[in-house]
């Protein structure tokens, strides 16, 4: 099954450059994990598909569909567990 995390983010969101190291350390962690990053001034298309209005939005998703979905900055632990839900 494969797992994927999404980043919704955009450049001028200050919590989303607090969120990076984090999810910069899971990518390391977790290497069979997808891990995307969507730009929500360029991609506003998949933003508005995942139904995105506020910065930084995660989404953890497997082949079953979305799993969690966290709005704000998140804790490693918090996505730990969603990814553990997930399948990884």
């Amino acid at each position: 099954m494969s797992v994927r995390l999404m980043d919704f983010y955009a450049d001028w969101c200050g919590p989303c450059k607090n969120q990076d190291p984090i999810l910069e350390e899971l990518s390391e962690d977790y290497p069979d994990v997808e891990f995307e990053k969507v730009d929500v001034e360029a991609d506003q298309e998949t933003a508005n598909d995942y139904s995105v209005r506020s910065l930084p939005t995660l989404v953890v998703e497997n082949d079953d569909g979305v799993v969690q979905r966290f709005v704000g900055v998140t804790q490693r632990d918090d996505l730990e567990e969603a990814l553990g839900e997930a399948g990884v």
